[in-house]
């Protein structure tokens, strides 16, 4: 077990961006099937507010049940990295949800909250400090 890497969080990250972005296609085109081939936006401002809330709601289930389910994301499952409290155990679903907020917030000022990790003397992001989990990486053990 070890304090993860920047670059190693960063690349789970862009795994799991292209997996999401995957889902949210399928909802554009289940949208645009529904609306009989015209676009949600031609559809007025309900439909685009249900598509808008369809595109959160996605994003939201996939970290906030991966993280609480198996305390890892596909991305982060393939860069050997797991979610845990700080404290030990299981990452709870309140945890879950002030984790996905807080790194809203990581992400707003251009990544600082992320790039925090550098300068932080355990290594933790904003979100990490403010839900009270980490991430730690785990090596592949060798055969």
């Amino acid at each position: 077990m070890q304090n993860t890497g920047l670059l190693r969080r960063f690349a789970a990250i862009l795994y799991d961006t292209l997996l999401i972005f995957a889902c949210l296609v399928m909802l554009a085109i289940l949208s645009t099937t529904f609306l009989g081939g015209e676009s949600v936006y031609a559809g007025g401002a309900k439909y685009v507010m249900a598509y808008n809330g369809a595109r959160f709601l996605i994003i939201y289930l996939f970290f906030v049940l991966y993280w609480t389910r198996i305390g890892r994301t596909l991305g982060m499952q393939s860069w050997g990295l797991q979610l845990e409290p700080r404290e030990g155990g299981c990452v709870s679903l309140s945890q879950a949800n002030i984790r996905f907020f807080a790194a809203l917030l990581s992400w707003a000022p251009a990544g600082l909250g992320f790039l925090w990790q550098l300068w932080d003397k355990d290594r933790l992001t904003w979100h990490d400090r403010i839900s009270g989990t980490r991430i730690v990486y785990y090596p592949k053990q060798k055969k």
